[in-house]
């Protein structure tokens, strides 16, 4: 039985705080950088203030994480301009797509659809428990017909890292 404010609890990505602060900081330090040397070469104008700052909050939303969020039944992504969010108790497909950016695409009945980097959820283990307990009831139900056995693989790799991490730490290995 599910308490009422069940549905609230969120579980959100540990080290968006620290990406979101470097990406900041990153984007602040060209603006300052750019502005300080057009300042010196003494060509500094009011229309190239406003054209190094846009340049500065471009980066910055380039270089801004998504935050990865998720609850009972749901798992969000909020990128710069929109929010997405699928339900992983009712997922129809998980795919995922290797290469140089590795990630997840998860698709949902509703018709929902969302990308998602794997290490995030490596990273996570209460995002990974919200996503892997969706996709439990998502197989229960019948509703997810491609991918179960790509989050296995997924699931299977999260635990060996971790057991590989526990053995580092206790000097085992």
């Amino acid at each position: 039985m599910r308490r009422s404010d069940d549905r609230w609890a969120r579980a959100g990505d540990r080290h968006w705080r620290g990406s979101a602060r470097l990406a900041a900081s990153c984007a602040a330090l060209f603006g300052a950088m750019s502005l300080l040397v057009d300042w010196d070469a003494g060509s500094l104008t009011p229309p190239r203030v406003v054209l190094w700052l846009g340049l500065s909050a471009a980066l910055l939303t380039v270089l801004l994480p998504p935050r990865v969020t998720a609850g009972p039944g749901w798992l969000a992504v909020r990128g710069p301009f929109r929010r997405r969010v699928v339900h992983t108790d009712t997922l129809t497909t998980v795919r995922r797509y290797d290469g140089v950016s590795s990630h997840l695409v998860l698709r949902d009945t509703y018709g929902h659809r969302l990308e998602l980097d794997p290490r995030v959820l490596a990273a996570n283990p209460l995002i990974w428990h919200e996503l892997d307990t969706g996709v439990r009831r998502s197989v229960e139900r019948g509703t997810l017909l491609q991918g179960a056995d790509v989050l296995d693989r997924l699931g299977h790799s999260i635990d060996d890292e971790a057991a590989r991490a526990v053995l580092r730490a206790s000097g085992l290995s």
